[in-house]
């Protein structure tokens, strides 16, 4: 048995690879033709789930029809302009050709001296110029913000304890604590785990926009932990919450966090890039003081899944976090081995694919004016929305439409003062809403809780989405809504 994967014969490969291909970018030109999401029959999932194991070869042109037949129909399909669920970019057609290209390289972008290398220390240069980083800063390219806070976490806790954390870890005696907003999203907490320092080491503030709120809790509770004998050593404000898009006061986070001596950290997963829209940046004033920031680019960018960011205010901090020169990994000045510093020094991870071929690819076809132009057109569509949900009878808008995302209720006529148990009733009802339109194939939206209530949550983000998925999408929430009290009644 030959030990090459190549194909035997390339021309028929070569049908097979252009069919995908095709057959790939017909499935987003067509995309409206199709449901934005539909249940796995019980079949199809049994046919996947007992797939036995794999010894002997098959022929490629059969596992892609099985592909199509079984996985391909059954997306959660954020590609779709009616999907509305949590926060997902809607990717491109250029995403597709950019992942094939990134896939035919192969790239290990980890470290060594090539082309991936560069192009990532340029994207990543770009995004430092757009955020007002200055040349001395760093960042990386991650799975997204979840890793990217992490590693912020990371970055400032190596600034508190010092070298001495990377050998002899987080010893007791040193209690370090961190104050985020109430908005801040789980990674937070969980990359507090991670990092060692237990979640009650993490304090949920109020950060709102009044300025003053944030100034004065924020304070008192530095000096409190202070009074106790812990050691404060990080804010982290957020840029955009993943439930109503909400935005935390930045500047007077950053200000109070630099005049306490403390790490500066924005979880910007999708609001920091409204940087790149004219009429709505001033909502994220206070971002270009961050000592460090995490954004995604699969969001409002559209690269392909997963691509997040990370820049670092301090670049040879950021490199004394994670640098760690294995004898295996020695670094040269010339041949493949060189191009120090690498990019494992800054994050933990070695192996890395080529990420930034499709951020590349984007921001230099695209350009970020387009992108920019986007964003203000998104944010208006949801604008509109909410004004008018807040103008339906039946509805109730839950909380202001800051950004892209539109939070309410359906709130039936006989409970238009709803306590308690009406309020339960209603969080059931809202449920049973959102579950139809998507089992429907009319929509998917998603939910959250806002002051407790159950919310049927739209985030207007897919470039595809115009205003009569909107008007479609309402009249469906109304629509079902009937129908479900209805049918609850019978």
């Amino acid at each position: 048995m030959s030990g090459d994967l190549d194909p035997v014969d390339w021309a028929a490969f070569r049908a097979f690879a252009h069919r995908a291909l095709d057959e790939s970018l017909d499935a987003v030109a067509g995309i409206r033709e199709r449901p934005p999401w539909r249940p796995i029959p019980a079949a199809v999932r049994a046919a996947i789930g007992d797939d036995p194991l794999p010894r002997a070869p098959s022929d490629p042109a059969g596992v892609y029809a099985t592909f199509l037949e079984q996985i391909a129909p059954y997306a959660v399909d954020n590609r779709h302009p009616r999907f509305f669920g949590w926060v997902h970019g809607a990717g491109t057609p250029l995403g597709i050709v950019s992942a094939l290209l990134a896939a035919g390289m192969n790239a290990n972008v980890g470290g060594r001296d090539h082309a991936a290398v560069e192009v990532e220390r340029r994207v990543l240069r770009w995004w430092c110029e757009v955020f007002g980083f200055p040349a001395t800063a760093s960042g990386i390219l991650t799975t997204g913000s979840s890793m990217a806070n992490l590693i912020g976490v990371l970055v400032a806790r190596r600034r508190a304890l010092g070298a001495a954390v990377r050998t002899d870890g987080v010893r007791a005696g040193r209690e370090l604590v961190g104050y985020t907003s109430f908005e801040a999203h789980a990674s937070i907490a969980r990359a507090f785990e991670l990092a060692g320092l237990g979640r009650t080491a993490l304090r949920a503030l109020p950060f709102e926009r009044s300025g003053d709120l944030c100034d004065v809790a924020l304070r008192a509770s530095i000096k409190a932990d202070r009074e106790a004998g812990r050691e404060p050593f990080i804010v982290i404000a957020t840029a955009g919450s993943a439930s109503t898009g909400a935005i935390d006061d930045l500047a007077a986070a950053g200000t109070v966090a630099h005049d306490e001596g403390l790490w500066f950290h924005v979880d910007g997963a999708f609001g920091a890039l409204v940087q790149l829209a004219p009429g709505l940046r001033h909502l994220i004033a206070g971002i270009e003081h961050a000592d460090s920031l995490a954004f995604d680019l699969h969001k409002w960018l559209h690269v392909p899944y997963d691509t997040g960011a990370v820049l670092v205010r301090d670049g040879a901090l950021h490199a004394a976090t994670f640098a760690d020169h294995a004898p295996y990994l020695a670094r040269m000045t010339r041949g493949a081995a060189a191009g120090e510093p690498w990019f494992t020094d800054f994050g933990p991870e070695l192996s890395r694919g080529f990420r930034a071929l499709g951020v590349w690819f984007a921001m230099k076809t695209f350009g970020l004016e387009r992108f920019g132009a986007l964003i203000e057109e998104q944010c208006a569509l949801a604008q509109a929305l909410g004004r008018r949900i807040a103008d339906t009878p039946n509805l109730e808008l839950l909380a202001p439409v800051t950004l892209n995302i539109v939070a309410f209720r359906y709130v039936p006529r006989s409970h238009t003062s709803p306590g308690e148990l009406d309020d339960r009733r209603c969080d059931e009802l809202n449920a049973e809403i959102v579950v139809e339109l998507q089992e429907r194939g009319l929509a998917v939206p998603s939910t959250t809780r806002i002051d407790g209530k159950l919310a049927i949550r739209l985030n207007v983000m897919n470039h595809r989405t115009t205003q009569a998925d909107l008007d479609a999408t309402l009249a469906a929430v109304l629509t079902v809504a009937e129908d479900v009290l209805e049918s609850s009644s019978a």
